[in-house]
């Protein structure tokens, strides 16, 4: 017992000095949170299939690895930022998963944003396995994900999620312990649909406060006082030239593409019908999203609902019928 005691005590310190940390997963979030680790002194070992994604990271400090197998060798902890339940589960249960080459001794942290099924089997598999797994899921958005100023909410084994505090640090404003396994995205699944929801309802007062004649900052600047406020109508806010990290400043080039809000709702929605919760406005949302997708926009950002509300939206040109 002494012996563990040490072992995992000085683990504990290198996690909070110098670290080795597999990354598996280098897109929009995970690149610049594997970045943040790097530039806080770890020794960061970054793999995915996306060669751009793996040069991008590799450039600001990221040790490239060629495979699941070599980011993971020795780590003391591996993190996976992946966009769904299906990739996690190919990453950790596949022949040449986490859990294939992995040492038991390395704690395992999923930040990505997936169903609670898939986390429940991840946890179990971890555990059967002799790993401690914890459900480590972030919200703040690629703006907070470059700042590190993220929010994790951390479910798990309780020891385990003590020592998931350590590696997490110098990507985040707020580590949330949330219970045990799968909490963390339980919170993770809620916020999600409470945002979206701000964010439709933000896009619906904007566009209705235009066509009364009110100027757009006077406008923002009553609703960021004032009852209306949310991170979406601060964050986000679908109108250009008033909030300078909203993405309807650049052509809503994506901060959080529509594909993934409509991915995100989609699970809450999922769980809605699991727990019999009736998500009424939460399903009407993701239909707005949908709409977006079906129109050729899944990539672009997803507060470009706003072109729903206000009737811009371009649909995709259909070809003309040729003659038989």
């Amino acid at each position: 017992m002494t012996q563990r005691s040490g072992c995992d005590a000085g683990r504990k310190q290198r996690s909070l000095n110098m670290a080795t940390i597999g990354w598996i997963g280098l897109g929009n979030m995970g690149g610049h949170m594997s970045v943040n680790l790097a530039k806080a002194g770890h020794d960061v070992r970054g793999f995915d299939l996306n060669p751009a994604a793996l040069d991008a990271a590799a450039a600001r400090g990221v040790k490239r690895a060629a495979s699941i197998a070599e980011a993971v060798d020795g780590a003391d902890a591996v993190f996976t930022m992946l966009p769904k339940g299906e990739h996690a589960r190919a990453v950790y249960l596949g022949e040449d998963g986490v859990l294939a080459h992995a040492d038991t001794r390395t704690l395992l942290i999923d930040s990505s944003t997936i169903d609670v099924a898939t986390a429940q089997e991840l946890h179990d598999a971890a555990a059967a396995a002799g790993f401690r797994f914890v459900d480590a899921p972030v919200s703040g958005g690629m703006s907070g994900a470059e700042a590190g100023t993220l929010t994790f909410m951390v479910g798990g084994e309780e020891g385990a999620v003590a020592d998931a505090t350590g590696y997490i640090g110098p990507m985040a404003a707020n580590i949330i312990p949330t219970g045990g396994p799968t909490t963390g995205q339980a919170a993770k699944i809620c916020n999600n649909l409470m945002l979206f929801i701000n964010l439709a309802s933000t896009a619906e007062g904007a566009v209705l406060a235009e066509r009364l004649g009110l100027d757009k900052q006077v406008f923002w600047n009553i609703a960021s006082v004032s009852s209306g406020d949310s991170w979406a109508l601060r964050t986000w806010y679908p109108v250009p030239g008033v909030v300078p990290t909203a993405a309807s400043n650049n052509d809503f080039a994506p901060t959080f593409t529509t594909e993934l809000a409509n991915k995100d709702i989609g699970l809450a929605i999922s769980a809605a019908e699991d727990t019999g919760t009736p998500l009424e406005i939460g399903k009407h949302v993701q239909q707005l999203f949908q709409r977006l997708i079906d129109a050729g926009d899944a990539g672009k950002d997803c507060s470009m609902i706003i072109k729903l509300v206000d009737g811009s939206l371009q649909q995709p040109t259909s070809q003309a019928p040729t003659a038989n």
